[in-house]
């Protein structure tokens, strides 16, 4: 059974009235009504991305799994996806297994089916070697064989790109230094020229312990200082205002009393042709109390 048609057996077994299951159908359709462009040098170069990722629960998300893949589908179907994960933590630099493996399930307290779920995408050897090319003789990359996808890229590419057709490697968070990490960014950035979506996966706040569970459409007021903050600095391509956001930002340690779901905003601008350039905001609102802003740069 191939790769595909194993993500579709995982899919199929699904409860038809569950959220994601109507996602799926309506992608579908959609991909019937008019195939996907597939990137070529004709397009130039793919934007990177920022995106807030959620938690399984997204997956019961019906209007921002929408948002997600009409995000997917407004750009020309990548060649090869490489994510950066808040989740993956780990200096020196490594890339998660060229070759198909299982999905890490790094969550916990959620229903039997989401640890049945699978993202079974080809094998990312060619892009394995592309970014080892990119990073010097004094820093090699190592490859983790054995470690797949944690829901940091698996769970927002399944609902952006639910086929598993386009081969996706994952870098690891190695610093939360934003210089470094821009500089990361800036090594990545001749991905784009050959159609590959470079994306940096966290949460706009991820101030989970600081959330009032009981009333979850409550948006705190250091979400949403924090999330205005970051609006506007990114609007002003202020770099260093977004790099001091530990002492600058308002709301902070409550917005994030760990860093390491906002600091892959620096790969993802890094990774722009300009880092002081505006993005573009493809994503905002609240879920949780949390911001789910997103945006592409070009």
């Amino acid at each position: 059974m191939s790769a595909v048609t194993t993500t579709a057996a995982a899919d199929a077994r699904i409860r038809a009235d569950h959220p994601f299951a109507a996602h799926l159908r309506r992608a579908a359709e959609t991909e019937r009504a008019g195939a996907q462009v597939l990137w070529t040098p004709d397009h130039g170069p793919l934007p990177s991305l920022y995106l807030s990722h959620g938690a399984p629960m997204l997956f019961e998300m019906t209007d921002w799994m929408t948002e997600l893949h009409t995000w997917a589908r407004s750009l020309p179907k990548p060649r090869a996806i490489l994510i950066v994960s808040a989740h993956w933590e780990s200096a020196p630099l490594s890339i998660s297994s060229s070759e198909p493996t299982e999905l890490v399930y790094d969550f916990g307290g959620f229903a039997p089916m989401y640890f049945q779920m699978r993202y079974d995408t080809p094998a990312a050897t060619a892009l394995a070697q592309q970014v080892a090319r990119l990073m010097p003789d004094t820093e090699p990359v190592h490859e983790h064989r054995s470690r797949g996808l944690d829901h940091g890229a698996w769970v927002p590419l399944k609902i952006m790109y639910p086929d598993a057709d386009i081969p996706v490697l994952q870098l690891s968070l190695p610093t939360h230094q934003p210089e470094r990490l821009l500089d990361l960014g800036r090594r990545l950035r001749s991905l784009r020229e050959s159609g590959v979506l470079v994306i940096g996966s966290g949460y706009m706040t991820h101030g989970l312990p600081y959330l009032d569970w009981s009333d979850p459409s409550n948006v705190p007021g250091w979400s949403s200082d924090f999330d205005l903050w970051a609006a506007e600095a990114l609007a002003r391509g202020d770099v260093d205002e977004l790099s001091g956001f530990r002492d600058r930002a308002p709301g902070m340690p409550y917005a994030h009393p760990t860093v390491e779901h906002f600091t892959p905003l620096f790969v993802t601008l890094g990774a722009s042709a300009d880092p002081a350039a505006a993005p573009t905001t493809t994503i905002d609102g609240y879920a949780i109390g949390l911001a789910k802003r997103s945006f592409q740069a070009a």
